[in-house]
């Protein structure tokens, strides 16, 4: 087992380094995309604009957690709109060329979701829009972002956000598409073990988890009520998936700004005729 290190945002990176703290740099390796299978859709008039699963009967809860797939990383994310991506704010910004994480964001065109939880998607979709406060594209504070898609996504499960505050003690588990370097099977969603939260803070709360790099941007859930509490930001990780690390999660209660701005967008506002969105809580 090798050291751990701990990682400022644990998007896998696509044939790039990830940043690692102090200025050092750990290796992940380049993923290779899967082929992406092309997305059924409906014909019929104004369905023309919806994406159906591929067996109504066959979708499941977990079908809410999605792979966000960029020109420089892939992350992961929650569906919790049929137009609505939860993911986190620094897997939606441009790197440099040893994966620094900057302000600027990707454009919305890069972007796709990736719909099915294994080896291989059985659609995708393309974003819109990007809604993120102004803070957070390094993890931790503000490491939350929403992802408008380009068309409602029909018969898909979406998760809800709990609207409490985390609590010392309680049990939260975090699901993603991400994979660690000696781990033995491919991309596809996985839930990790999670374990007791240990300590909440104003916008962030943390956990000894397992987490890999892939899974930024993915659900941390009450492991009793299935709820969202929480966005994988930063982890303390090695290159085995068994071993639970100190990881900080986004806090999702208080996003009711964020959320709202996003609605606003998908609804036909531009983004352009709105506030700025801040990083106060």
């Amino acid at each position: 087992m090798t050291a751990a290190r701990w990682i400022p945002g644990i998007a896998a990176v696509v044939a790039a380094p990830v940043l690692a703290g102090c200025g050092n740099l750990i290796w992940t390796g380049p993923h290779v995309d899967p082929p992406v299978l092309p997305a059924a859709s409906s014909s019929q008039g104004d369905d023309a604009e919806l994406l159906l699963a591929p067996s109504l009967g066959l979708a499941s809860p977990e079908d809410a957690v999605v792979r966000v797939v960029g020109p420089q990383m892939t992350c992961s994310g929650t569906l919790v709109a049929e137009d609505l991506v939860l993911t986190a704010h620094h897997c939606i910004v441009e790197r440099r060329v040893h994966g620094e994480f900057t302000p600027d964001p990707l454009p919305a065109a890069s972007l796709q979701v990736e719909l099915g939880g294994d080896y291989l998607p059985w659609g995708n979709v393309g974003v819109r829009a990007v809604l993120a406060p102004p803070c957070g594209e390094r993890g931790g504070r503000g490491d939350v972002a929403v992802l408008v898609l380009e068309r409602k996504l029909v018969g898909v499960a979406t998760m809800a956000l709990r609207d409490d505050p985390p609590r010392l003690g309680e049990l939260v588990d975090p699901i993603g598409f991400g994979r660690c370097a000696l781990s033995s099977q491919g991309i596809r969603r996985r839930e990790r073990e999670g374990g007791v939260v240990g300590a909440v803070l104003k916008a962030t709360f943390e956990v000894e988890a397992s987490v890999c790099p892939g899974d930024s941007g993915g659900p941390a859930l009450d492991r009793a009520t299935r709820e969202v509490v929480g966005i994988v930001s930063l982890s303390a990780m090695d290159h085995d998936e068994a071993t639970r690390g100190r990881s900080v999660f986004a806090r999702v209660d208080g996003l009711a700004a964020v959320a709202a701005y996003a609605r606003l967008v998908a609804d036909g506002a531009d983004p352009a005729d709105l506030p700025p969105l801040s990083c106060e809580r």
